[in-house]
């Protein structure tokens, strides 16, 4: 064992690069309190809302790849804010991005997918057809 393994100098120097990459310690810092994690990995791509897809084999599998939602979102970020192209390969069905893979379909009848919207203002409400079984009693009013 190399005297560098042994007094953890790489581990060091991946350090260091996650500091680089991540914008130094302020940056760093940043990217911990908004995805609770921060990585060092190559860009592979952007989608057109704005996420940054990333890879880094360095990692265990099902760990190698990332998404870094918009800057736009904040906090309020979530999975469905990923594309449906993006996600094929983000959850290692295929190794291709869509931007290098030529064979993915793409038909008119194919729609963008939407986010979700539960617990905002612009979620799905449906209306009920059905009577109340239980009237709300009304008081007479005096005359």
């Amino acid at each position: 064992m190399s005297l560098g393994k042994y007094l953890a100098l790489d581990k060091l120097a991946n350090l260091f690069n996650i500091l680089k990459q991540n914008g130094g310690i302020r940056g760093t810092l940043y990217k911990l309190y908004r995805q609770e994690e921060a990585k060092d990995g190559v860009l592979v791509g952007e989608d057109k809302f704005g996420n940054k897809y990333y890879e880094n084999p360095r990692y265990f599998y099902g760990r190698s790849r990332w998404v870094e939602y918009n800057e736009k979102f904040h906090l309020n970020y979530d999975a469905s804010q990923v594309t449906s192209e993006w996600y094929g390969w983000l959850h290692y069905k295929t190794d291709l991005p869509p931007h290098q893979d030529p064979s993915r379909p793409k038909y008119k009848w194919m729609i963008d997918g939407n986010e979700n919207l539960s617990g905002t203002t612009g979620q799905y409400t449906p209306y009920s057809t059905t009577r109340p079984k239980v009237e709300a009693w009304m008081p007479k009013k005096a005359e």
